[in-house]
């Protein structure tokens, strides 16, 4: 690589400059990811609350209404209607004045007493389906501690069963969203940063004088790649600081290792936005280009969905997309302190999609040039 580093220098702090002096640079880049920080630290979660279920306590037994008290003592549970016959509960869920429908039978504390299985039926509103499948799993967990505590109580044995969370002991879903957020919003800012800086000297006519210049190729690629990844990974550690000072998050891992691959994450993000840019006209196809593109990294990522729920072929590339790797390290990081190995492991994918992505961008600038 031809470089000069008085003009790799003069460069960068152009590109700084016309940033930092953009009033409405400066807005999107500061005020926008913090707000989505802490809005979406409370609003992008799974955890289900003010639960409304019916039941229908065929019983009347000891054991039932033990449960039915348990479930009504629970901290997800809103409201509990009580239903006189079958047709009330099938109406509650049908009218959606419910998430979940109980239906206890007659022998349901005879079977507990006697030490049979006691079989519950639990109806769940297919229309919120994942809203339901996770208050099902908590009720499933109610009457699994409560079966527990009745074996223990006609058992000779006196066993019991203890349920444990690792990592994650009182399963705060804060705890995984908070980390992730740093790295989804860090790549969307530096990808919007360097989509517009080409896009940018191409539409206000400045990208001419670059042409009768005697700056390479290498050098606008290095020029254009610096403010991102400095205001990118600024903002990605900023996150970090955040997560740990104002969520409470315990940080467990390296902050060195995590900084060093927070550099990389944010260089490979470089590499796709510095593409965009330079295959763009104008700042309005590079925003439409940085969307989308952005948008289904972040959902082939393993941020809204596993990756092992998706197809085969999607999980290949899932594997080529950036942030589904940094995403494992930064959550590891904050509460499992992941070892050196495993954010190697992690690290080269990123290191490649950053050698290819950059090898394209200067391809793509050299032929503009010519």
């Amino acid at each position: 690589m031809n470089l000069s580093w008085s003009r790799l220098r003069a460069q960068i702090i152009k590109e700084l400059l016309s940033i930092l002096r953009d009033r409405r640079a400066r807005a999107i880049l500061i005020g926008p990811p913090l707000v989505q920080l802490f809005l979406f630290s409370f609003a992008a979660t799974l955890d289900v609350r003010n639960v409304s279920i019916a039941v229908y306590d065929r019983d009347g037994g000891r054991w039932s209404q033990e449960l039915v008290a348990s479930i009504g003592a629970a901290t997800f549970v809103g409201r509990l209607v009580t239903a006189l016959d079958a047709q009330q509960l099938q109406e509650a869920i049908e009218r959606r004045q419910v998430l979940l429908a109980i239906d206890i039978p007659e022998t349901f504390s005879r079977d507990v007493a006697a030490g049979r299985p006691a079989p519950l039926q639990v109806i769940a509103d297919g229309r919120r389906a994942n809203s339901g499948q996770v208050a099902l799993r908590y009720v499933e967990n109610i009457a699994s501690n409560l079966g527990a505590t009745i074996q223990a109580a006609v058992s000779s044995s006196g066993g019991s069963l203890a349920i444990r969370h690792w990592f994650n002991p009182n399963l705060i879903y804060r705890w995984f969203v908070v980390p992730s957020l740093a790295g989804t919003l860090a790549m969307f800012t530096s990808l919007i940063v360097t989509a517009l800086s080409i896009a940018r000297e191409r539409e206000l006519g400045t990208f001419d004088q670059l042409l009768v210049s005697p700056t390479t190729p290498a050098e606008i690629i290095v020029a254009k790649a610096a403010p991102a990844l400095i205001i990118g990974t600024a903002l990605g550690m900023l996150m970090v600081g955040a997560g740990v000072f104002a969520f409470g998050i315990p940080f467990t891992g390296s902050l060195g290792l995590l900084f060093l691959t927070m550099l990389l994450f944010i260089l490979s993000i470089v590499g796709v936005g510095l593409m965009i840019s330079s295959i763009c006209a104008t700042q309005q196809q590079a925003i439409l280009g940085a969307f989308a593109t952005g948008v289904p990294m972040i959902l082939m990522s393993g941020f809204a969905t596993p990756v092992e729920n998706m197809p085969a072929v999607l999980q290949w590339v899932a594997e080529a997309i950036p942030l589904t790797h940094f995403l494992i390290i930064v959550q590891g990081t904050f509460v499992k302190a992941l070892p050196a190995a495993d954010v190697a492991a992690q690290a080269w994918p990123m290191a490649v999609t950053a050698l290819v992505t950059l090898s394209a961008a200067t391809v793509l600038v050299r032929s503009r040039l010519q």
